[in-house]
This record gives C-alpha cells, sequence and structure tokens, in this order.
C-alpha cells in the first residue's frame, strides 16, 4: 500500500487572514484596543496632553477631546474599531466621559492578559468581568455625594458643569461653565426633562480675546443682512433653499430677437415677472426673508423697494433650526408662500459684536426659545477646541436633567470603587474572584493617569489615596493636581463633581467592549476589495 501524505485542503479563497487561538487573536486583539486606549489616556483630566491630528482630508486638529481624536483616526484593525464604537455610543448618548470608556477599557483587557497567562480561560475572566460589573454598577449608586436640587438655579448647575468644562479648558472652566449655565436656563422649559442641546448654538467669531465671549438670547449668523433694511419686529419670515434670482431654465434655448425694442421687451418681461414674484412675497405680509443660496441683484432691488429684510444663511443645518424656531416651512420654490408655511419672529435685528456685524433672530415664547454663546479668539483651533469643551458642558446639563445626582470627582469615586470590589473578591469563592479583583484594580488607572498628566509622583499619590480611602467610607479624597507634594483633597469640599449617569454608561460600555474582545477567539480577514493603489506622485519629481 503507497504510502499517502495528507494535502492540506482549501476551504477559502486566495488572499483571506485567519488568526485563531489565544497568541495570535486574543492577545493581539488585547494589544491593539490598549495602544489605541493609551493615544487617549495622555489627553485626560484638566492637564491632559494637545494632539496634533490631519485627517485624510488634509485638516489640522488641535484637541484633547478624546471623541475628536478617535473620530479623526481612521483605525483599521477590528479589533480596536469596538472601542471606537463604543466611544462614539457614549458621546453620542452623554456627550461626556467617552475618554472614560476607552481609558477603562483598555486597562481591563490589559489586566486580563495578565489573567490569560496566569491560565484562565476568556470564559472565566468573563464571568468574572460581568459579575464584577453589575456590583460595580450597584456601588456606584451608593457613592453619590450631592445632587442637583434645581435645574434653574446657576449656581447648582455650575458645580456639575465645572469639571466638565475643566477637563477640556483648565483654567478657564469658571468663565466658559457661567457662559453655559446662563445660556441653558434661558432656554430651560418649564419642565426640565424636555431640555433640548439644540436650542444652544455656539457661534464663532475670530478676533479679540476669549473673555469677551457672551451669551445672546436668540439665533445669531455670522453675516449681516443682504439688503439697506437691518431690523424687523413681529415679523413674519419666509425661508427658502433655492437661490433669489432670475429662474434659469433646465434646457438650453436661442432667443431670435429682431430689433432692438424686442430686446428692451425681453429684458422688462424678466424685470416685470421678478417684481410679480416678490411682490406676492411682500402681499403675504411677509418682513423677513431668509434665503439658503444667492442673492441677484435685480431681486435684492425689488426686495429693498418693498421693505423687506434679507438674510443669507448657507449652512442646510442652521435652516432646519430656523425653520424650527420660527415654526416656517423651507421652500423650494420662489412665490408667495401660503399662511401655513410662513414662520414668525418677535424680532430680527443686526448686532454689531467686535467688528463683525451679525443677525439676531430673537424669540419671546418658551417653546421655541434659542440662545446663542459668541465665543471669541485669536485663532480657529483655539475656537474650535473652546466648541467641544462648551458641547460637553451642555451635554452635562442635558445628563443631570434626567439624573441629577452627582459623584465625587478627581477620581475619588474610582479609588473607592476599587476598594468596595476588593473586598467583594476577596469574599467571592471560586475563580471568579481573580477577574473581580482585577476588574476592581483596572479603576487604579484614573487617579493614576491624572497624576502623571500633571507631572505628579504617581506611585506616591496613589500609597496616599489607598490610605486615605481605608481610613473612611466617603470616598471623597481625590488627587490634588495643584499641589506640590502629590497631595490628595476632598474632592466633594473643592466643588469637583462628576455626573453619575455618564460614568455609570462609560463603566457599562467599557466592560461590554473588554467581554466582547475576550469572546473573539478567531480572526478571518478577507483581501481589500479593488485593484493596487496607484503611487502618490512627489511634489518635485526630479529632485530625489
Amino acid at each position: 500500500m503507497a504510502l499517502r501524505i495528507p494535502q492540506g485542503t482549501q476551504m477559502l479563497k486566495d488572499g483571506y487572514k485567519h488568526l485563531q487561538g489565544i497568541d495570535e487573536a486574543v492577545l493581539r486583539n488585547i494589544t491593539a484596543v490598549h495602544d489605541l486606549s493609551e493615544i487617549t489616556r495622555t489627553s485626560f483630566g484638566p492637564n491632559g496632553r494637545n494632539k496634533i491630528i490631519i485627517n485624510h482630508m488634509e485638516k489640522l486638529f488641535v484637541t484633547n477631546d478624546a471623541a475628536t481624536i478617535i473620530r479623526e483616526l481612521e483605525v483599521v484593525h477590528p479589533a480596536a474599531k469596538l472601542l471606537v464604537m463604543a466611544s462614539q455610543q457614549q458621546e453620542a448618548e452623554m456627550g461626556d466621559a467617552s475618554n472614560l470608556v476607552s481609558i477603562i477599557a483598555g486597562e481591563l483587557l490589559q489586566k486580563a492578559e495578565n489573567l490569560l497567562r496566569m491560565g484562565l480561560h476568556p470564559s472565566e475572566i468573563v464571568q468574572g468581568y460581568e459579575v464584577a460589573s453589575t456590583k460595580a454598577l450597584e456601588i456606584l449608586e451608593e457613592l453619590a455625594v450631592d445632587e442637583i436640587k434645581d435645574v434653574q438655579s446657576k449656581a447648582d448647575l455650575i458645580k456639575a458643569v465645572r469639571s466638565s468644562i475643566a477637563a477640556k479648558q483648565y483654567g478657564n472652566e469658571e468663565m466658559l461653565s457661567e457662559l453655559v449655565c446662563d445660556a441653558a436656563i434661558a432656554v430651560m422649559p418649564k419642565n426640565a426633562s424636555n431640555f433640548n442641546v439644540d436650542n444652544i448654538r455656539v457661534v464663532k467669531i475670530m478676533g479679540s480675546s476669549l473673555y469677551e465671549s457672551r451669551v445672546i438670547k436668540g439665533m445669531v449668523f455670522g453675516r449681516s443682512p443682504e439688503g439697506v433694511i437691518t431690523n424687523a419686529k413681529k415679523a413674519k419670515v419666509a425661508i427658502f433653499t433655492c437661490p433669489l434670482d432670475v429662474a434659469q431654465t433646465e434646457t438650453k434655448g436661442t432667443v431670435l430677437i429682431h430689433n432692438a425694442n424686442e430686446m428692451l421687451d425681453f429684458t422688462k418681461g424678466e424685470e416685470k415677472h421678478m417684481e410679480q414674484m416678490l411682490k406676492g412675497i411682500a402681499d403675504a405680509g411677509v418682513k423677513v426673508v431668509v434665503t439658503g443660496n444667492g442673492v441677484g441683484e435685480l431681486a435684492l432691488h425689488y426686495l429693498n423697494r418693498f421693505g423687506i429684510m434679507v438674510v443669507k444663511v448657507l449652512s442646510k443645518f442652521d435652516l432646519r433650526r430656523l425653520c424650527r424656531v420660527t415654526g416656517a416651512t423651507a421652500l423650494a420654490r420662489v412665490g408667495a408662500p401660503m399662511a401655513e408655511e410662513m414662520g414668525f419672529c418677535d424680532i430680527v435685528e443686526s448686532v454689531e459684536i467686535g467688528g463683525d456685524r451679525v443677525t439676531v433672530f430673537r424669540q419671546e415664547e418658551e417653546i421655541s426659545k434659542t440662545a446663542t454663546i459668541v465665543i471669541r479668539g485669536a485663532t480657529q483651533n483655539h475656537l474650535d477646541d473652546v466648541e467641544r469643551a462648551l458641547d460637553d458642558g451642555i451635554n452635562v446639563i442635558k445628563a443631570v436633567v434626567k439624573d441629577p445626582r452627582l459623584v465625587a470627582g478627581a477620581g475619588a469615586t474610582e479609588m473607592e470603587l476599587l476598594k468596595r470590589l476588593l473586598a467583594v473578591g476577596e469574599k467571592t469563592p471560586g475563580l471568579n474572584q481573580h477577574s473581580i479583583k482585577k476588574f476592581a484594580e483596572a479603576f487604579e488607572v484614573i487617579p493614576r493617569t491624572l497624576a502623571e498628566n500633571a507631572g505628579m509622583d504617581a506611585t506616591e499619590l496613589l500609597s496616599k489615596m489607598y490610605a486615605s480611602h481605608h481610613a473612611d467610607d466617603t470616598g471623597v479624597m481625590g488627587v490634588d493636581i495643584e499641589s506640590e507634594n502629590n497631595g490628595v483633597m476632598d474632592a466633594q469640599g473643592a466643588g469637583i463633581f462628576d455626573v453619575l449617569a455618564a460614568k455609570s454608561h462609560a463603566i457599562r460600555l467599557a466592560t461590554e467592549t473588554a467581554m466582547t474582545v475576550l469572546r473573539v477567539d478567531q480572526l478571518i480577514m478577507s483581501k481589500a476589495a479593488g485593484g493596487p493603489v496607484a503611487p502618490k506622485q512627489k511634489q518635485h519629481w526630479d529632485e530625489d
């Protein structure tokens, strides 16, 4: 009988990548997620470093906002993409603490790697993490130290907003918190749970300094009106998405003109048609026309003659917002709007801010109240970063109107969670105790990161924090980033609070991400579609 050598059967198409097992799949996935979380970890807290990111469109970002960093990085590793999705989910749901998700998930997986090397199976680690996660969220509920009693009170709201803004704009948090709270109170409905983030807009006007920023009640557009009329009161508003100009025909046509009179009649006909159209708008009682496109000179002439104010708004998102504020319908054709298609605005006026004229739409009624935070600054990048900080502050207010509870900030809550979860791990029999203890130890990363980013000795500070948390059960001792000797402080006394809902959501998402990555034991990737990519030509091809 002849000796037969077994041939490896090819099951998948050429070009497929197949990774499996603990070393090839699980540990590689853990490394990828941990590497991504290390990128954003150095941007955590008030002393977080900035990153310069240039995306595929060659747009420059200078920011320490984790949500922006993760969104602009083109992550291709499938496991790291899970972390990106979790972080984006936190940003969409809570608008804050997206960095917390990536740091905790990265650290949980780092601790899981130690357990895998000890010989535990991924399923056992996942089981322990599930138990620990449920317990952690229960303990977190007990750690609430304060709550927002009155959402109309500026002092109460500042408590919640201040630490969120300080994490992005350390040093300017007092002023920016006041701006956010003023704007929020201006648009806060009688039933606070109906608070809408979209009612607060941020307009960036370059020039002057950040301290010239202010809140304007109403909707602000960063350009002056087009015509000579610059204000209107109790005005009916018509909104058009098309240009206000002589209509161009879809098809090309040839007009045969025999003499000069016909030529004059032809242009007169155009003018008459335009006049009739705009007269129809004026007769309907419209005092303000808003267009999302250009305004022709002829149209502008007639609009000025009829005493109609013209405002150009080029952003379609701003047009939609304005439709909601005024109650108008955006029309795609020029003509007299019907009664139900027109909106109404109490005051439309042109105001000067710094050296720029802006147009303000202001409503006095509650249902469509809007406020605009006008921020000033020297560079576009700085303005963008301040806008991201204000967005976080506004989202914190959205979270506290639903759940007003606050926990101590500055890493105090994480340290108390660590202490109480370790105690739970000690009492747990079986293999789960190892996972629960490692889950608890992962929370140490938050105070450690705060200390490292502030240039402190993390080891000495952590030992002081362990000592102060074991001394009592209040769980309010946090990192004092301003101390000279690696000190700790009472976070509650210093007024540093985090929103309980955002923290609870972040822990839940981080744990789910870590468990999802641990449950993967094989990676099967097909070859990317498309042919070979053409090499990019150098700028100066004749240079070496």
